[in-house]
């Protein structure tokens, strides 16, 4: 995950539970504005979106590794704290280079098992 894309990976629903990619997320650019206090609030707006549209993803979730550049990691498990729904979830995370889906997929397998 960055500040512009995310990438679900979780188990699919078979009882073997196999780990896959459940959804690519792309987040909106930000449009140029001549007041800072308009594009931070639209900066503001379009990330709640984002998260948002990432949580959609996790209904029933009971833990989170989010992994990526930057800090918008460190910012969504700070919006899924703030959220009802997921206030239990457990969360880790770690910065990583951009990973293709298949590496990962062998990421999160190794870590998990």
């Amino acid at each position: 995950m960055d500040s512009q894309h995310a990438t679900v990976v979780g188990s699919d629903d078979s009882e073997t539970g196999t780990l896959t990619v459940l959804a690519h997320i792309d987040g909106e650019a930000i449009s140029p504005s001549e007041s800072n206090k308009n594009e931070n609030n639209q900066k503001q707006m379009l990330q709640a979106k984002f998260f948002k549209e990432i949580a959609t993803h996790m209904q029933n979730a009971t833990y989170l590794h989010a992994t990526g550049t930057g800090q918008a990691q460190e910012q969504f498990m700070h919006y899924l704290a703030d959220t009802p729904q997921f206030k239990n979830v457990k969360t880790e995370e770690s910065t990583t280079n951009k990973m293709s889906d298949e590496r990962l997929l062998e990421f999160f397998a190794e870590k998990f098992n």
